[in-house]
């Protein structure tokens, strides 16, 4: 009885291991393939924000965001 109940509880315990990392890995990549931001945004975000951004500052405001990620 003891025996079924720690072998249901490990179970449990393995799988969520296993689905947390399976989880992760997926939407890893999914990030990276799906950037939830893009040059056309920052764009969009600094014209609102009363700026014409240059190029160069869009691509120094890519290179963090790809820091993080």
């Amino acid at each position: 009885m003891l025996h079924d109940i720690i072998l249901i509880v490990v179970s449990l315990l393995v799988g969520g291991a296993i689905g947390f990392f399976l989880a992760r890995k997926y939407m890893e990549k999914f990030l990276k393939k799906n950037p939830p931001i893009n040059e056309q945004m920052i764009k969009a975000m600094m014209s609102g924000m009363g700026r014409t951004p240059s190029q160069k500052q869009v691509n120094q405001m890519m290179k963090q965001m790809n820091k993080y990620m």
